[in-house]
């Protein structure tokens, strides 16, 4: 019987073997000849279809997949016969295959000539430079658009996607040298048409719109051909640019770099041809044209219409998140163009309702996480807390209260709602949330009442002792709203009327933290409160008033939707780096020993699922070790000393400062006038002044995002989880065993 199997599995094998070696041959004629009759296509297209449904089949299985890197006689690097040594492998045969065909003439562009068989353009002749399929970024001409190479194009890229997760089969690892060879291939000098690919892929996606000329309902009466092809080319850009920028050799993205918009030379810095060219666009026109195309896209969900889903709703805003964060942090000019003018508002607004809407859903944990560790990049930078000054007036219908006021106070109140009503999982998210506030506290003129209040019910939630008490990184949560009103109050004091209003009606909260008992009998009570309080944050007095109209409540996944699992996120501090603004705004970066503003090195973030994460500060863990006790059960517990580590360096000054030159007045005018009414009270305030009474200004402290290789390893696994659930329908990697990533059911 065994000896049956072998033999049976020998001449599967065999089948296999010679099944995919002929199909990429088949590919690498079809390339050669140039696929002039429309048998040659329709065999290109049956083989792409087929090593599209196997490679992860031979991926899969760990004895196989180093086939496609093995040599195949007669594959010569040079063409022609070569020795065995010099031969091509495999899968390096298939890509060149695949980039030649993606710019065929008849196939997958148009030709330039009037054409015949015995006429036609020879592939190895034309400049693909020539045959971009968009215009856009280096590119003025729009080529005719044309279905059929449209369909073309997708089934390649498909199969080009497929060929690069390999890396889906691997298990995560935070080793920089585990670089994906298909992709590292591709985005090399080997690959001719790296260049006009890469302009091709950006563009398509850039320049796509959904709408088109808004006539509703035409998503339902016309197929739409480009948007399958914007799709695959979003995934595979991605893919292609997934590359750990903080520990190799920087992309060129300090601005000194002169020349066109991409020199077709062989660049300095990493050898990823598209980071390259990613990190090389300089010129304002194609910042604009990205900026737009993907501001556009990013909207598109969020478009309302009179008649109920009479407009196209794109699904793959998660690609687009993902490239916007490439974007950014590749090409420091573009980031720099983004932030220029308020038009990073229309990046911000999508993100933000996204984060609404995603917050008690958690097979979206992923993107919650990309959406803030965006904010979190773009609030490191002084011009972005400038514009969320901006009024808000767009209504784009969200479940938050209805407010009148600015950008900040979307994002404060939008912050809220995640905090006091998301899933619990969101948890590790907390320390970022609030390093944005902080990050743009200096900068924001006048806070709505609303925003205020939601400030201070945040800061009345995580400051019960029972909270505070329950674990070790639980007050860092404290300190960091503290820093937000210390911001405000020494450099916007002037406009925040509504701020200062709130923190002098719930003055006993400053009062309580001021006084927070440290001894082990008020410990331990403040412990017994939180087993009565299931909620994580109390949910009382959150002042959410009526939602907007048209929005929805954010709702929980629906049963049996699948998500997958992330790896651990970084904590705060190892996602960021404490600069401090000058008085001329230049930023300077501050050694982590000369910044002591926390009291001791943040908590780290934990597993999207909950579980705590070990890469954290080891001078920490000693600290935490000698002020706190463990239990017998190994569970962490609280104790005086530890309490007054951090108590003693809550930064209250200036907060107890002004109530104590504020409150008395408040009071004296609403006993002298029989005051009852906030607009009253709230004249006086925007009046005061508190010129010379408060303590010297404190410097401001920006925490910048900092690349690291566990947040490339993150992206990494939250980019592939994203791309196997978009393609599950018709299904390329399901029900193969997957190892970058579990698939669980919600």
């Amino acid at each position: 019987m065994g000896g049956a199997d072998s033999k049976l599995n020998f001449r599967k094998a065999v089948i296999q073997l010679t099944t995919k070696t002929q199909a990429v041959e088949k590919l690498v004629q079809g390339a050669e000849s140039g696929c002039h009759t429309e048998k040659e296509r329709q065999i290109v297209l049956n083989c792409c279809r087929l090593l599209t449904r196997i490679l992860p089949y031979i991926f899969e299985d760990p004895d196989w997949r180093g086939f496609f890197w093995s040599t195949v006689p007669g594959a010569g690097r040079g063409g022609g016969d070569e020795d065995d040594e010099n031969a091509r492998p495999l899968a390096e045969s298939l890509l060149l295959a695949v980039t030649d065909l993606l710019f065929c003439p008849d196939f997958t562009v148009q030709s330039h000539r009037r054409s015949t068989v015995d006429t036609a353009e020879d592939i190895h002749s034309i400049d693909s430079c020539e045959y971009i399929w968009e215009a856009g970024v280096g590119f003025a001409h729009s080529p005719q658009p044309n279905y059929i190479h449209d369909l073309n194009r997708t089934e390649l890229l498909k199969l080009l996607l497929t060929c690069f997760s390999e890396a889906m089969y691997l298990p995560p690892s935070s080793d920089s040298s585990n670089t994906n060879p298909w992709v590292q291939f591709f985005c090399s000098t080997e690959n001719r048409h790296a260049l006009p690919l890469f302009t091709s892929l950006l563009n398509v996606v850039c320049a796509y719109d959904p709408v088109g000329y808004g006539i509703p309902y035409n998503h339902l009466l016309f197929s739409d051909y480009r948007e399958p092809l914007v799709e695959e080319a979003a995934q595979v850009l991605i893919v292609t640019l997934d590359y750990d920028s903080s520990t190799s050799s920087s992309p060129t993205v300090d601005g000194t770099t002169t020349g066109t918009a991409m020199d077709d030379v062989d660049p300095p810095g990493p050898d990823n041809l598209f980071v390259n060219y990613l990190s090389r666009i300089h010129r304002e026109e194609d910042f604009q044209f990205i900026l737009k195309g993907v501001a556009r896209l990013l909207s598109n969900p969020l478009v309302q219409t009179y008649l109920p889903n009479s407009a196209k709703k794109i699904q793959f805003h998660q690609e687009l998140l993902v490239l916007f964060w490439k974007l950014c942090d590749f090409n420091k000019k573009f980031l720099f163009f983004v932030l220029k003018s308020s038009d990073v508002l229309d990046i911000l607004v999508p993100i933000l309702y996204f984060l609404n809407d995603a917050r008690a859903d958690q097979s979206r944990v992923g993107l919650m996480h990309i959406g803030v560790f965006i904010l979190l990049l773009l609030s490191g930078e002084r011009n972005f807390g400038v514009r969320l000054n901006k009024p808000y007036s767009v209504r784009v219908p969200m479940d938050i209260p209805v407010f009148t006021g600015t950008h900040a106070d979307l994002l404060i109140i939008v912050f809220h709602k995640i905090i006091t009503s998301g899933h619990q999982r969101l948890q590790p998210l907390f320390d970022c949330l609030l390093t944005i506030v902080v990050n743009v506290s200096p900068y924001l003129k006048s806070l709505s009442m609303v925003a205020a209040n939601k400030l201070l019910h945040l800061l009345e939630a995580f400051s019960t002792t029972w909270f505070l008490f329950s674990a070790v990184q639980n007050h860092h949560l404290v300190f960091f709203l503290l820093e937000v009103f210390n911001n405000i109050i020494q450099y916007q004091f002037d406009g925040n009327s509504n701020l200062v209003y709130a923190v002098i009606r719930k003055r006993n909260v400053f009062h309580q933290l001021a006084n927070l008992p440290t001894d082990s009998q008020s410990i331990q009570k403040g412990l017994q409160r939180k087993k009565k309080t299931p909620e994580p944050i109390s949910r009382t007095n959150s002042q959410d008033g009526v939602s907007m109209e048209g929005s929805r409540p954010a709702a929980p996944a629906e049963p049996g939707t699948l998500k997958t699992s992330l790896v651990a996120t970084p904590g705060i501090d190892k996602l960021t780096e404490k600069s401090q603004v000058s008085e001329d705004g230049t930023m300077r970066s501050l050694e982590p020993e000369a910044s002591q503003l926390s009291p001791e090195g943040n908590p780290p973030a934990a597993l999207s699922d909950g579980e705590p994460w070990s890469g954290e500060a080891s001078h920490s863990r000693r600290e935490r070790r000698r002020l706190s006790s463990a239990s017998s059960s190994g569970q962490w517990t609280p104790t005086p000393d530890w309490v007054m580590s951090w108590k003693s360096k809550l930064p209250l000054q200036t907060i107890m400062r002004l109530l104590q030159v504020l409150v008395p007045q408040v009071e004296k005018i609403c006993i002298d006038k029989g005051l009852t009414d906030e607009s009253e009270i709230l004249k006086f305030l925007q009046h005061g002044t508190l010129v010379g009474l408060l303590p010297v200004p404190h410097p401001i402290l920006i925490r910048k995002y900092q690349a690291n290789s566990g947040t490339a390893m993150w992206f990494r696994t939250y980019m592939w989880g994203v791309i196997y659930l978009r393609n599950v329908d018709p299904p390329i990697w399901y029900d193969t065993d997957v190892k970058l990533f579990e698939i669980q059911r919600v």
